[in-house]
């Protein structure tokens, strides 16, 4: 995966505005829209572009309630079964394991806060889950770089 100056070029205007054209593209970092399509197209296909997506408001989404969750678990799990686990909870929107006394965290996103709980008992009643730690979000001060 080779990711040159004129990639990392490309990569940052799609972080800026991932709708701009390959010839708005291309006049920023010099490149004909045919050659920054070629160069996107190797980076998808090598992974470095994982994916493209679309970020609704979650007012609109119906899905403005939001929490951090950080799991505290029995003994030693494998990130491959929590991963089992909690994919299989609809409202967890993202998990990662993490460094320091938690073993993982999720963000949960639902529609009220009495169904911020139902997911939350959901993941508290894993098997792997000892404990949880939340904190619900109240304002969300700048979104994902990029999309402010």
């Amino acid at each position: 995966m080779a990711v040159d100056e004129l990639d990392k070029k490309i990569l940052a205007l799609l972080r800026e505005d991932a709708r701009a054209s390959y010839a708005e593209m291309g006049d920023r970092v010099g490149l004909s829209p045919s050659a920054v399509k070629r160069r996107m197209d190797r980076l998808v296909a090598d992974g470095v572009i994982q994916g493209f997506t679309v970020l609704v408001d979650p007012e609109i989404d119906g899905r403005s309630t939001e929490a951090y969750v950080e799991l505290f678990c029995r003994g030693t799990v494998a990130p491959h079964e929590l991963r089992r686990v909690l994919s299989g909870i609809a409202d967890v929107d993202e998990a990662f394991t993490v460094t320091g006394s938690a073993d993982a965290i999720v963000r949960i996103r639902a529609q009220s806060p009495p169904l911020l709980e139902v997911a939350l008992e959901k993941v508290r009643l894993a098997p792997q889950v000892d404990s949880t730690r939340s904190a619900i979000v109240l304002s969300r001060l700048f979104g994902p770089r990029g999309m402010e």
